[in-house]
């Protein structure tokens, strides 16, 4: 965060302000209305890619879980850059320490909830036929 020149020709301290008050310049390639549209498109583009990628015979059919997760990571970018304004400039380092730390706390909970899953599938004891039959 850096001191800029406002309209009325004062300097401003922009080293106080919280994460996200950061100024948005309409120069930035996520700025303005125009970087509005650009992201809205481009989250239309995709959504009518992953549409195409599940419902035609485009794309070979096992793969097609695999394309649906790039085109929904694209997805999730599209939103970061052109909505939220997450981007790499020195004002976004809390934004993205942030966001960097919420997908390791994600990635922990699914990963050690398959861990969990996986390892209770195997240590489980067989059942028989007669415990089967009372299982509601």
């Amino acid at each position: 965060m850096t001191e800029f020149e406002s309209k009325t020709g004062e300097l401003q301290d922009r080293r106080d302000s919280a994460p996200g008050e950061e100024h948005i310049s309409e120069h930035e390639t996520a700025g303005g209305l125009s970087g509005y549209v650009l992201g809205f498109g481009l989250a239309i583009l995709l959504t009518i890619a992953s549409f195409l990628a599940a419902r035609t015979d485009l794309i070979y059919q096992p793969a097609v879980i695999s394309a649906l997760v790039v085109l929904a990571v694209a997805q999730m970018g599209v939103h970061l850059v052109f909505f939220l304004h997450l981007t790499t400039g020195p004002d976004n380092t809390n934004n993205i320490l942030a966001l960097a730390f919420g997908v390791l706390i994600v990635a922990l909970v699914v990963l050690g909830s398959i861990w969990i899953m996986a390892h209770l599938n195997e240590n489980m004891a067989a059942m028989t036929p007669h415990q089967a039959g009372t299982m509601p």
